[in-house]
C-alpha cells in the first residue's frame, strides 16, 4: 500500500518555444528524461529512443519500475509533448521540474491526473 491517495499520478505536459537544437538529439533527450527519472526517485529499466531524420523530431521512452516517462519533439514547431507516468513514492513533478530546466520552455501547460 502506497501513502498516496490514489496508486499513481499521470502528469502530461506541453512544452511550446523550446529551442529546435535541444528536440533533435536522441542521445541528449534520453539522458535529460533518464536524470529525470532518477530526480523523481524512480527506478529506471530501459530506454528507447527514435530519431526521424536530419532536422526531424525524436520519439522515446525511459521504461520506470515505476512506470514511464515519454517525449515526441517537433522541432520546426518548437514544440514537445510529454508523459510522465509514476506510482509509489516516486515523484512526477520532481522529473518535469528536471525536463523543464533541461528544455527550458517559453511556456508550459501541465495537466495531472490521479490514476486508479
Amino acid at each position: 500500500m502506497t501513502a498516496h491517495a490514489t496508486p499513481g499520478r499521470h502528469v502530461l505536459a506541453d512544452f511550446r518555444g523550446v529551442a529546435a537544437e535541444r528536440l533533435t538529439d536522441p542521445a541528449a533527450l534520453e539522458s535529460q528524461m533518464v536524470a529525470a527519472a532518477q530526480a523523481a526517485g524512480a527506478q529506471v529499466l530501459s530506454a528507447h529512443f527514435h530519431h526521424f531524420g536530419e532536422g526531424a523530431g525524436v520519439t522515446g521512452v525511459v521504461l520506470l519500475s515505476e512506470s514511464h516517462i515519454s517525449i515526441h519533439s517537433w522541432p520546426e514547431h518548437r514544440f514537445a509533448a510529454l508523459d510522465i507516468f509514476m506510482c509509489g513514492a516516486a515523484q512526477p513533478e520532481l522529473a518535469l521540474a528536471s525536463l523543464q530546466d533541461a528544455l527550458a520552455p517559453e511556456s508550459v501547460r501541465v495537466t495531472t491526473v490521479a490514476r486508479g
